[in-house]
């Protein structure tokens, strides 16, 4: 819990090797991150995002005292709200975290995964299933563009980059305190109970026969999306309702993963408002 007893100065922290400090690296580690069930936000907009939006999940902040100056829209009210604030030496920020430049800020932040009953049991109309992506920036952005395109939620498969490590944090731009993310999902069976919970499902792959200018993109639906490297399968293919296609109007080969979601995503979202 946060400690939320009366504000008091707190001693700088100067010390890069200090006990607290390593604690806090520590969260470089999925093994602590999925022990602990913490993750390490680094940077104001992420920071910014879980002060506004999951105050009470926040451990502790960390702030440079340039950053609290420059910040204070983030600063003061995570204070309001009861967060520990500690300043710490530029040395300090950067022994804490992943990032090569955290920018002043970082709070380590409770932090767990959705469940797909949960999800389902809201009735969502869009969603995005990542069938074995590996890239930390990938899955980052995925779930922010879910974020922007105003998605119900983002699936991700077993055999995937680990959500809550520092890379895919930073990705989010701090979406992920926006919306619910499950991890760990069977792809087989997240289909078959998506298809159970009557969610059209539309595996993204230049093999489609209709592209998403030609598919019926207003009902409840998500969208499948393959690894970065091999796509999907053909049996996940083959256990979605339909394979749908992003059109490629020049001479590129082909579309970054992140890229390929967020257009699908973009469309879906067009067409569900105009329903």
């Amino acid at each position: 819990m946060n400690d939320h007893v009366e504000r008091r100065e707190r001693p700088v922290l100067t010390n890069p090797a200090a006990e607290r400090v390593k604690q806090v690296r520590g969260l470089s580690r999925r093994s602590v991150r999925r022990r602990t069930r913490r993750i390490l936000v680094e940077g104001p907009q992420g920071v910014r995002e879980a002060v506004h939006f999951a105050p009470e999940k926040i451990r502790d902040l960390y702030v440079t005292a340039e950053a609290a100056h420059r910040h204070a829209d983030v600063v003061e009210p995570a204070r309001q709200a009861g967060v520990v604030v500690h300043e710490a030496t530029e040395e300090v920020l950067a022994a804490m975290c992943d990032a090569d430049t955290p920018q002043g800020a970082a709070a380590v932040v409770d932090w767990s995964p959705a469940s797909l009953e949960e999800v389902l049991a809201s009735e969502p109309r869009l969603l995005v299933l990542l069938a074995h992506v590996r890239d930390p920036g990938n899955l980052g952005t995925v779930i922010r563009g879910a974020d922007a395109a105003g998605a119900d939620a983002v699936l991700v498969s077993d055999g995937s980059v680990d959500v809550m490590s520092p890379k895919v944090v930073r990705s989010t731009a701090g979406s992920i305190f926006h919306l619910p993310v499950v991890t760990g999902l069977p792809v087989g069976q997240a289909l078959a109970a998506l298809g159970a919970a009557g969610v059209r499902r539309l595996a993204a792959d230049g093999a489609g026969r209709h592209t998403i200018d030609d598919t019926d993109l207003t009902g409840s639906h998500v969208w499948v999306m393959g690894n970065e490297a091999w796509g999907l399968g053909a049996s996940t293919r083959e256990a979605c309702d339909e394979v749908v296609r992003v059109p490629i109007h020049g001479h590129a080969e082909s579309l970054n993963l992140a890229m390929a979601t967020t257009i699908c995503l973009y469309a879906s979202a067009r067409s569900q408002r105009n329903d």
